[in-house]
């Protein structure tokens, strides 16, 4: 509808425009042929022509003339409106909005419209920018200040020798914690500016998965955590580093969040050509409301539970930029009590050779039974059951 009505209007336009040009050369026609008469001038038609088209044009530019100079402060105050947004713009103030009305079919309504744009993008930018230093300073200030308070108690000579041993443990916590923190800013940094070293090479994505579970074994099996991976044979190029570090976030972020004796699964499938991951585990789950922003930098759903385990809201979103930085895509889905499945997928490179059969698990019901180790004990002899470093097959 509306480019029925930009198109009628437009022929319009062209239509009034040949009546004005026509009208004006009508003019100048009656114009020079009441002057020849009296002037006693008779030309011949060619001359008489070019006249009356010269004076039609004379005729006409004369009245534009008119209504330009009729139009004139209306533009020119638009203008200035235009002009003054800009420099408040400049100046920082990013809450500036151009309310201008302007027909839709007005040349400057774009201008208008991209300003106002471009203006609300940058107040975004700078709402974004704040609050990353909000948050990066208190990220900050909460260890410093805990720094601080026990090494001014580990002052107290009375202390006994437990107390400045637990004190201590705590100073050495919160210094890894901030190392941990400024750690990830550079990587977030180094990723965002496209400044991060990034060398794609074709390699195993289940050999790496099973290396990743079992990195994490300490930590699922001090839970009691039942670790299942059923893992396809399946080959992507990817830059190992980077995807080492997607893989280790999502499921440290598992173990943490899952309850003693929950479980965490993992699972890789080729899928139209893609590989897909998904990481889900019976945890505490995340909040319908939270979901759509897990992935921003220092966002945290449950922030006393993820303070206590020291994150700093910054792992799903360095997962995000290197999913994204190897044309991928991540999605969540999630429920308070309900766990928390993350499915990645990654472009995989064509299958050589028919898949092998799904890997199996690297290590089972912690409470399984275990060819060479029937009790189940973690520290057993495990026959079959590579260590996080060895070449898998």
């Amino acid at each position: 509808m509306r480019k029925v009505r930009k198109f009628m209007l437009r022929s319009a336009g062209v239509a009034g425009l040949i009546a004005a040009l026509g009208a004006c050369w009508w003019s100048a026609y009656r114009i020079t042929g009441f002057l020849y008469p009296r002037i006693g001038v008779q030309p011949n038609d060619l001359v008489r022509q070019l006249v009356n088209s010269a004076l039609g044009f004379v005729i006409f530019g004369v009245i534009m003339g008119f209504f330009s100079w009729l139009t004139l402060p209306r533009r020119m105050a638009m203008f200035n409106t235009i002009i003054e947004a800009m420099r408040r713009l400049a100046r920082g103030d990013f809450s500036v909005n151009l309310d201008v009305k302007i027909p839709p079919e007005n040349q400057f309504s774009q201008i208008v419209e991209t300003f106002n744009d471009m203006a609300a993008q940058l107040g975004e930018m700078e709402r974004m920018r704040q609050e990353f230093i909000s948050n990066v300073s208190h990220e900050i200030q909460s260890p410093l200040t805990s720094i601080s308070g026990f090494a001014r108690a580990l002052r107290n000579e009375r202390l006994s020798f437990e107390e400045r041993a637990h004190y201590l443990d705590i100073i050495e916590t919160e210094c890894e914690r901030l190392s941990r923190l400024s750690d990830n800013l550079l990587k977030l940094t180094s990723l965002e500016s496209g400044h991060q070293p990034f060398e794609r090479r074709p390699y195993r994505l289940d050999r790496q998965l099973r290396t990743a579970v079992l990195a994490c074994e300490p930590q699922w099996l001090e839970k009691s955590i039942e670790m299942e991976a059923d893992l396809e044979q399946v080959e992507i190029s990817a830059d190992p580093e980077l995807m080492n570090q997607v893989w280790g976030n999502l499921l440290q972020n598992s173990i943490k969040f899952t309850p003693p004796g929950g479980t965490i699964r993992v699972s890789l499938r080729l899928e139209n050509g893609e590989a897909a991951v998904r990481v889900a585990d019976t945890g505490i789950g995340i909040g319908e409301a939270d979901l759509p922003r897990i992935f921003e930098r220092f966002y945290k759903a449950d922030k006393s539970r993820n303070r206590a385990g020291g994150g700093s809201g910054l792992g799903l979103s360095i997962v995000k930029k290197i999913v994204d930085l190897h044309q991928g895509s991540i999605d969540v889905r999630s429920g308070p009590g309900e766990g928390t499945a993350f499915t990645v997928r990654l472009p995989a490179e064509p299958q050589g050779e028919p898949q092998g059969k799904p890997q199996s698990n690297p290590q089972g019901n912690r409470q399984g039974n275990r060819q060479g180790n029937p009790q189940g004990n973690p520290q057993g002899n495990r026959q079959g059951d590579p260590q996080p470093t060895e070449a898998l097959p």
